[in-house]
This record gives C-alpha cells, sequence and structure tokens, in this order.
C-alpha cells in the first residue's frame, strides 16, 4: 500500500513539475520566516483591532440612560411655551418588574432566553449558530440566536439591519448593558419594549389590548399568548389568527415545562384555557397635531441631523411656532369632506395641503399635509409637492419688479390678443375678451393674462427672473421665458415656499425664513438647537410692498379671489391654477391655489391629484371654499392688525379716475389724451419690435 501512495505522489509530481517545486519552496519558506506565528499574530491584531471597536463603540453608547429613556417623552411646545403634544416613539405605558405577572415573566424567559439570569448578555451557542448562518447565507445574517439582552440591544441601540457588523455590535451593546443594568432592569426594559402587534408596544398596554387587565393580572394562558406573539407579532395574533396563537402558545407551556417553571398538570390546564380577546386599551392621543408634528420631525432630522430615534426616545422639549387654535381650526376645515371634490371614478382621492406662516418670524403656525387617514411621516402635500404655481407667480415674477422699474399701481398696460418673440407667444385671456389698456392693478385683481406677459417682456425676462429668484425660488434656464409671468415653471412650487414668498408683502418687503422649530432643548436641560432669532431678507422696498398690497386686497374685494374672501376680513393676496392639456375629455385644471395674508398670517393652500391625467383632474373650482372656510375659522384668532393701506380700486376712485391725478378741467383731459396717445404709439412699436426679434430669431 506504502509503495502505491509513493508512486502516486511521484506520478503527481511528474506531470505537474512547476507546482511541485513551487509547493516545495513555500513549504521551505513557511519554516524559515514562521508563517504560522505571523498568522496568528495577525489574527489575534485584527481580533484585538475588532474588539477596541466594538468597546468603545459600546462605551459610549449612552447605555447609562437607557432605562430612563423608556420613561421619557419627547414633548413639542407652541409658541407660547405650552405643551401641544408628544412624538410617536417604541413606548407602552411603562411598568416595573412587580407590576409583570410572573406568568408572562417565565413565558418569555422559556422562550426567549432560558439562560437569561446566568448568562453575560450573550449566548456562546447563539453565535455559533449566527455565525454558521452568515456562511449558509452568504455573508448576511437571518437572525435568531440572540439572548434578551441582544434584542434589548438591537431595539434601543442598534438598526434593524441583518449584517454581521451589527451582529458584532450587538454582543458587545448586550456585554456593557449586563454590565451596567441587574437582570431584573434589562427583564423590565425588554417587556416594555417588546411589540405586541396591532400598533402596541409594551406588556401593559398589550394586556389591555388582548385580556383587558393590567399586566399584574394576568393568567398563566394569557402569559403565554403573549410570550408567543414575540416570534411575529402578525402570524400568532390571537385576534386575526387565533388558531395560530392558541397552537403557539401550548407550545410556549410545553418550554416552561421543561424549564421547571410549570409542572406537567398545570401546562395542562392552561392549554385548556379559552383564548378570549377583551380589548379595554386606549392609545394615547398626545400626537395631537399629526403634520405639524411630522414636519418637526423632518426639520430635525433635515436640518439639525437629530436621528429620528433620538428625537422619538430622549425626551427632548422641541419648541416650535404651532398656535394650537390656528391648527385646530385648519384640521377642522379638511375633516369637512363637503368643502373638496368627489373622488375620481377609481376611488382615488384629490389632494390637497395648506400651511399658515407668521410673517413677522417665518415660523410655520399651522399645517395640515393631505386628506386622508394620517400615517406617520407619510408624504406631505403643504411642504414636499413640486407643482406650478399659476397665476400666483405673478406678484413675485411680473408686479413688484415692474414697481421697481417705474411702474405705478396705475398704469396702463396693453391688453391685445397678441403674440410675443421669435416663437410667437400667444398667451391667452381666460375669459377670452380684450380691455385693449388696462391699469395694473386691475390687470392683477382679474388675473389677466396678456397685461401680465406684455408687462415682463417690457421690463425684460431678466429682471422678472432676478426678481423671482429674490423670492426664494429657484428658475431653471429653461424657464427664463415669457412664460414665467403665468407660473410656467418645469420644476414647480410647493405651499410652503409660496408662503415664504409672500412674507415679503406682509412684512413690510423683508422675507422671512419658514420654519416649524425655534428651540430644542434636551432631557439635561441643554439648549441643542437654537433658532429663536428671526432670519429676514429685504426683497422690496416698504413703499412698493404696500403697494402690492393694495393691489392684491382687490384679489379678494372685486378679483379673481372673491369667493375665497374671509367673512368680516380684509385680506390680501392671489389665486392661480394650471388647465390640462386640450386633449383631456373636458376642460379642467390640474392645480387650484389661493394664497392670502394679513399683517399678522400668510396662508397658501394648493389643491389637485398626486397625479394628473385625463381621469384625474378638477373639473371645478373648489380651492376658494377651502380658503374661505380655513381663513374664516383662522382670522378670529388673530390679532386683528389692519393694513395701512386701501384697495387700489378705491385709491383710484378716490382720485377720480383710474390712473389720473385729481386736476381740473381741459387740463385733465387733455393730460389724458396725450397719455393715450402716447400708450398708442408705445403699443405700435412694442408690436413692431416684436416682428423685428421674430425675423432675427431673437
Amino acid at each position: 500500500m506504502k509503495r502505491k501512495q509513493t508512486e502516486k505522489k511521484h506520478h503527481w509530481g511528474e506531470s505537474h513539475p512547476y507546482l511541485s517545486r513551487f509547493w516545495r519552496r513555500f513549504k521551505v519558506a513557511w519554516r524559515h520566516i514562521e508563517l504560522t506565528r505571523w498568522l496568528i499574530l495577525i489574527v489575534l491584531t485584527v481580533f484585538m483591532g475588532v474588539s477596541t471597536f466594538y468597546t468603545i463603540k459600546a462605551k459610549t453608547a449612552d447605555v447609562g440612560s437607557l432605562k430612563a429613556s423608556f420613561k421619557t417623552v419627547t414633548e413639542v411646545m407652541d409658541r407660547d411655551g405650552k405643551k401641544a403634544g408628544s412624538l410617536y416613539s417604541q413606548k407602552g405605558t411603562f411598568v416595573e418588574l412587580p407590576q409583570i405577572s410572573k406568568s408572562v415573566q417565565n413565558a418569555v424567559i422559556a422562550t426567549e432566553d432560558r439562560t437569561f439570569y446566568s448568562n453575560l448578555g450573550f449566548s456562546i451557542k447563539g453565535i455559533a449558530r449566527a455565525g454558521l448562518s452568515y456562511v449558509l447565507h452568504h455573508g448576511t445574517i437571518t437572525g435568531g440566536g440572540s439572548t434578551i439582552t441582544q434584542q434589548l440591544a438591537k431595539n434601543k441601540l442598534l438598526s434593524q439591519k441583518q449584517t454581521f457588523g451589527r451582529k458584532i455590535a450587538e454582543l458587545f451593546m448586550a456585554v456593557e448593558i449586563n454590565r451596567v443594568y441587574s437582570k431584573k432592569d434589562v427583564l423590565t426594559m425588554y417587556l416594555n419594549n417588546a411589540y405586541f402587534g396591532n400598533g402596541v408596544w409594551g406588556v401593559q398596554d398589550a394586556s389591555k389590548r388582548y385580556f383587558g387587565r393590567d399586566a399584574s393580572q394576568l393568567t398563566t394562558a394569557q402569559g403565554a399568548t403573549l410570550a408567543a406573539m414575540l416570534r411575529s407579532p402578525s402570524f400568532y395574533d390571537p385576534i386575526k389568527h387565533a388558531d395560530n396563537a392558541t397552537s403557539r402558545r401550548n407550545l410556549v407551556l410545553d418550554l416552561e415545562t421543561q424549564t421547571d417553571y410549570l409542572t406537567d398538570s398545570e401546562a395542562t390546564a392552561a392549554k385548556q384555557e379559552k383564548l378570549t380577546i377583551t380589548n379595554t386599551y386606549s392609545s394615547a392621543t398626545n400626537y395631537r397635531y399629526p403634520y405639524y408634528f411630522d414636519a418637526v420631525i423632518n426639520e430635525a432630522i433635515n436640518d439639525y441631523d437629530i436621528s429620528e430615534s433620538d428625537i422619538l426616545n430622549k425626551g427632548y422639549k422641541i419648541y416650535t411656532s404651532l398656535d394650537q387654535n390656528y391648527q385646530t381650526q385648519m384640521q377642522n376645515t379638511y375633516n369637512e369632506t363637503w368643502l373638496f371634490p368627489q373622488n375620481a371614478a377609481d376611488g382615488t382621492m384629490p389632494q390637497s395641503g395648506s400651511v399658515s406662516l407668521d410673517p413677522k418670524t417665518g415660523g410655520v403656525l399651522a399645517v395640515v399635509g393631505r386628506r386622508g387617514e394620517h400615517t406617520f411621516r407619510s408624504y406631505d402635500y403643504a411642504t414636499m409637492i413640486k407643482r406650478q404655481p399659476g397665476s400666483t407667480i405673478k406678484p413675485l415674477a411680473v408686479y413688484a419688479p415692474a414697481l421697481e422699474n417705474g411702474y405705478h399701481y396705475d398704469s396702463e398696460l396693453t391688453d391685445k390678443d397678441m403674440t410675443f418673440g421669435k416663437n410667437k407667444y400667444h398667451p391667452t385671456n381666460v375669459d377670452g375678451t380684450y380691455l385693449g389698456q388696462v391699469p395694473m392693478y386691475e390687470a392683477l385683481a382679474q388675473s389677466r393674462n396678456v397685461p401680465a406677459v406684455w408687462l415682463l417682456d417690457q421690463i425684460g425676462i431678466s429682471k422678472g427672473v432676478a426678481s423671482v429668484e429674490k423670492f426664494g425660488l429657484d428658475v431653471p434656464e429653461a424657464d427664463q421665458n415669457l412664460a414665467l409671468a403665468l407660473g410656467g415653471l418645469q420644476t414647480g412650487v410647493s405651499p410652503i415656499q409660496m408662503a415664504q414668498a409672500y412674507t415679503a408683502f406682509a412684512n413690510n418687503g423683508k422675507m422671512t425664513t419658514a420654519h416649524f422649530i425655534t428651540k430644542i432643548v434636551d432631557a439635561t436641560g441643554a439648549v441643542i438647537v437654537d433658532k429663536t432669532k428671526t432670519e429676514s431678507k429685504t426683497v422690496l422696498s416698504q413703499k412698493n410692498a404696500e403697494t402690492m398690497t393694495s393691489m392684491m386686497l382687490g384679489v379678494f374685494n372685486e378679483g379673481t379671489g372673491k369667493n375665497a374672501k374671509p367673512v368680516g376680513y380684509n385680506v390680501a393676496g392671489k389665486t392661480g391654477s394650471t388647465e390640462v392639456p386640450d386633449s383631456y375629455p373636458g376642460s379642467g385644471t390640474k392645480d387650484q391655489w389661493v394664497i392670502g395674508y394679513t399683517p399678522d398670517i400668510v396662508t397658501a393652500t394648493w389643491l389637485g391629484y398626486d397625479k394628473t391625467d385625463e381621469q384625474h383632474y378638477l373639473t371645478s373650482s373648489y380651492i376658494a371654499g377651502i380658503f374661505k372656510q380655513e381663513m374664516t375659522n383662522i382670522l378670529p384668532y388673530t390679532p386683528h392688525t389692519s393694513f395701512t393701506t386701501e384697495d387700489a380700486a378705491s385709491i383710484a376712485s378716490e382720485n377720480g379716475q383710474a390712473g389720473s391725478d385729481n386736476g381740473d378741467g381741459w387740463l385733465d383731459d387733455f393730460g389724458n389724451s396725450v397719455g393715450d396717445t402716447l400708450n398708442n404709439a408705445k403699443d405700435k412699436v412694442n408690436e413692431w419690435y416684436n416682428d423685428v426679434k421674430g425675423l432675427f430669431g431673437q
């Protein structure tokens, strides 16, 4: 036999001479430089490095405040420093271990971690299973094998992503938790943090939800039922899947006999107990203003780099600009379904978003992000959408810069059926009529399109673009054309962006930065965010801001916003809409807007479908009724500060004639005649100039 093996090796060496020589040299080199020792050293060094890294991570994880975090809740404070509510978090009603029945304690230990009271926070067998799973599943941990302490570390201190690195971190965190806390504390935290399905966290609330009693009163069978749910709260839901829950409960009872928590007779008796559901649980209503609170969380994450987990669980006090009266009234308006269009034939709901700002500070006073049932941090149509603003852009892109370039509230604008530039851009008025000449304030109030485009052409597109950008809105190069006058923005805007822009008109020319949070204080009392100082930017003069307000008062008094005017209040602002393509089966709009303000509040409201197509568009105007209702409800709670100017139409009337000064007799008539002649000549020159531009392709 030995001779055959020798002959076989000799044959291999002859057939692979290069490999044979390499192998002999490799063995000599290995022995010469003692590679085994180096390999051991490298492995130990890597092990020490990894251990050091995760030890430091565990030591800096604020484990010492872990139990306290179960009892603290992040509070949201309103503009007056009063508590407005609490944020969502994975917290049920906290109870100490003596208030939790032994039946559920024993069932959980028997099921989840039999060596709980003797282990160091981790299980060698569990680690071995995790390692094997890592190899078998090509570098992915599939779960299982974690002790109660490791599960607590994962749920409260780490992400839920299943990776080998997270598993190592979980191990070191568990060791640190085990060092800092007693076993009773660990079990208490785990049972108060466990998820039991149907939106219920913690054993106390689960006991109320499923059995109508406190956790201290659970029977053996009930304790086993709750323990059974930990593996899969949905699959073992005793409400929806009673058979699954009963089967798993009985298995848990068997496990309790194996761990000597129950005798066979006690387990048999518990199995005979009928599974009866009694619900006496009522969820906390502290998330009172869901869209405002969602926006607060988003701002803390996006602007201040605070994680969602920290926001929800670290017991912050977040001070905001919220006015609870305004917010309640805005929410009440959105609860009035009769104000909104009916759902489309396929059940799709027309959406809407509305936001109110304090023009003096930019603080968000109230917000509703969407219609329908709220889901946590869902898409918000008040702060997230990007839709074409329609005619609400005219004050920013046309009329404000026109005032800066020498025009007056009563300057005569051309209103004729005409084309502009090389592309023969041909805007039309919505009503299909043309007045020839129209004073600026009337063109704005009635939202006439041609005069707005004509005026932008007169002052120059570049000045209109610069004005819009001063108001905080980006205008891409592709949108830098005359269509800007009518809201032709490819990217679009959100209600909060438009509300911020309009703060300049309500605040004497100073635009303030929109924000929800004014200050964040941590659980120790330290201020970690301070935004109490108002951020503002002057975008037009006080005189021009006042003139703009005088013209926009006319929108609600005699213009396109008459039906949106709140009862008993003067409001300035602008309406807007965007039309659907002619190819649609009927006329209608994609977007409807109203932006209105007083010296105390700016409100922007949008209505439309999430996605517009031939089956999903607005066939009638609803936005006026929505805006009127919310402002009629909100304005009684405001300070009732009066405007310092009148409606431009009233000013013109007091001056005797639109577009003229007070005067006498033939001198006024002569002046008006000369003015008309000059305006007509100017129109002829402008038409000629546009034709020439078209010929030269400019």
